[in-house]
């Protein structure tokens, strides 16, 4: 069997690096005769199974058309730029070899660039097995990758509260419309993340007469797996003195992770044993704010994060929008206990008081408390091992590939 995996880009940012682990783990040589390619647009790793497709100057001209199509549309609003999305642009893919040998699709984050509508829709016409992993609700909306409290995406879109010229036949519901159209072309597995995603997703008129299943997503267990941590902590120069608070984003400083709660939450804490490490670009605006003792590591990359997990007692997530976030994961399986919201799919990884915390969404306090609760009340080595075998039961490598590859074989009834 081989699986097509397309993604904007293979390990930059939380999608692309769950939908590179699914690939990684589908080569693994443990599932015979199953071989797994990935196609992108923004190739980072120098992984060969990885094919970037599209000119520099192409991929650039296609992501700049997308945004300048809809500042234009918006009246000129830089207001949610990125957070929508229209596919109006994208590389051509079906007349690649990699595509016609496949013979499962799998759509990823294909956003910015690298698919647009239409091509979507050559894919489905061509009568091969597709199925989309779901890392945010895109798929199923108007435009936007997040709705929040909006509910619109349940009938047809349009009102849009991202956009500046909101009604009924905005941007949002014209291409709801199309995507209809397309998505009315073939057959579509679509895979959420998280049950919440699931749930969202079976409620929007796109998936209907699709498949809508939950799988989440993958992590190699022995890469990230539980190391002693006071070891960890001398090796990486840190302090064995004091217990730390590791946060973790691609861009620390996005409001969308929830750094002003975090800042709020430390300034309620305001206990003289607590270092909060900071992982991720710009992470010495959160680091200047914060009372306590901080230490800002800047970007961290992938293969140096399982010692920051370890370094770690506990990991904070205080993020306002989330699927299944890679980094509760990663740090579950290394056995840190994870606080964050309770938002999105994060309710279904943290077990309240069992392996974390999960705070009320948007209470700093109660993020403070969680933290102080974690580090300082808890039985820290149940919970720790509650994490790890958390992952272990759920979240393993060859559980969810398992789980793929069923999904993979299904023909249509």
């Amino acid at each position: 069997m081989n699986v097509l995996i397309i993604s904007t880009s293979d390990i930059h940012g939380g999608a692309a690096i769950a939908a590179f682990r699914l690939m990684d783990a589908l080569n693994s040589g443990r599932f015979n005769g199953v071989e797994a390619k990935m196609l992108v647009c923004d190739k980072y790793s120098n992984e060969g199974s990885v094919v970037r497709i599209g000119s520099k100057i192409q991929n650039e001209w296609n992501f700049c058309w997308e945004r300048g199509k809809i500042f234009l549309d918006n009246r000129f609003s830089r207001d949610h730029l990125f957070d929508i999305s229209i596919a109006n642009r994208g590389v051509s893919i079906t007349e690649l070899p990699e595509f016609k040998s496949a013979d499962v699709i799998h759509l990823h984050w294909i956003n910015q660039g690298m698919l647009s509508l239409n091509e979507i829709g050559k894919i489905l016409a061509s009568g091969k097995k597709v199925v989309w992993t779901m890392h945010d609700m895109w798929p199923f909306t108007g435009i936007c990758h997040h709705a929040g409290t909006c509910t619109n995406f349940q009938h047809s879109c349009g009102n849009c509260p991202y956009l500046k010229r909101a009604s009924d036949n905005d941007l949002s519901h014209r291409i709801f419309r199309k995507k209809q159209s397309v998505y009315a072309r073939g057959r579509i597995d679509f895979v959420a993340c998280s049950n919440w995603l699931k749930e969202l997703a079976e409620n929007s008129p796109l998936t209907q007469g699709h498949k809508v299943i939950s799988i989440p997503n993958p992590i190699d267990t022995q890469k990230y797996s539980p190391e002693d941590k006071t070891e960890t902590k001398h090796k990486l120069g840190l302090p064995t003195d004091k217990k730390i608070i590791l946060f973790a984003a691609v861009k620390a400083s996005d409001k969308r992770k929830g750094m002003d709660y975090l800042i709020e939450a430390g300034r309620r804490m305001d206990n003289k044993n607590v270092l909060f490490l900071i992982a991720g670009t710009n992470g010495d605006e959160i680091a200047q704010q914060l009372p306590a003792s901080s230490v800002n590591a800047g970007f961290v990359t992938s293969d140096k994060m399982p010692g920051l997990y370890n370094a770690a007692d506990v990991f904070v997530t205080p993020s306002l929008q989330e699927n299944l976030p890679n980094t509760i994961m990663e740090a579950m399986a290394c056995g840190t206990p994870c606080v964050g919201f309770n938002i999105g799919g994060i309710p279904e990884m943290i077990d309240h008081r069992k392996n974390g915390y999960v705070a009320e969404y948007k209470n700093a306090e109660d993020l403070a408390d969680g933290l102080l609760w974690t580090l300082f009340e808890a039985d820290f080595r149940l919970l720790s091992e509650n994490a790890r075998e958390k992952v272990l039961s759920e979240y393993a490598q060859e559980k969810i590939v398992n789980r793929y590859l069923k999904v993979y074989e299904e023909r249509p009834q």
